[in-house]
């Protein structure tokens, strides 16, 4: 039995409302500007997200394009994507955020990396590789946006 852990998280208070902070994440054309882990350079196709089931296309740092299907939205609160190649089915793994206001000028953010039903082999190291300094890296360049 493995004890790997495939799901992976951060949470950290930012000092910017909440509904301020959902908004850089529910907009994919906001991510290269608080991605910490260099993985987004641009979006290609898509727009601010409203609903589960929605796709949003991010150009990779590395010249892929990734089609993401929105599996979980609440507005202001959670969103949630399975990542996939252009034009395929999701790859099996998941990144999500939630957003808890905590007073009216702050707010606790939460980013999970949820691998447990990759199944494509060839992406595991990339999954073993993020951890939660990776996720904080990208909390803390949201917070920095968010806070400006």
């Amino acid at each position: 039995m493995s004890t790997e852990s495939k799901v992976v998280r951060s949470t950290r208070e930012i000092d910017a409302p909440a509904e301020q902070v959902f908004e850089l994440i529910a907009d994919p054309s906001q991510h290269p500007r608080w991605d910490g882990n260099d993985n987004v350079s641009e979006l290609v196709r898509g727009a601010r997200v409203r609903e589960v089931g929605e796709v949003f296309a991010m150009r990779t740092t590395k010249d892929k394009v990734r089609d993401n299907r929105v599996v979980d939205f609440e507005e202001g609160r959670r969103i949630a994507w399975r990542p996939g190649s252009e034009g395929g089915a999701p790859a099996g793994h998941e990144w999500r955020w939630e957003v808890e206001p905590l007073t009216e000028k702050t707010c606790r953010v939460t980013h999970i990396y949820d691998w447990r039903e990759l199944t494509d082999e060839s992406r595991f190291e990339r999954a073993r590789a993020t951890t939660e300094s990776n996720l904080r890296a990208s909390i803390d360049s949201l917070a920095e946006v968010a806070q400006r």
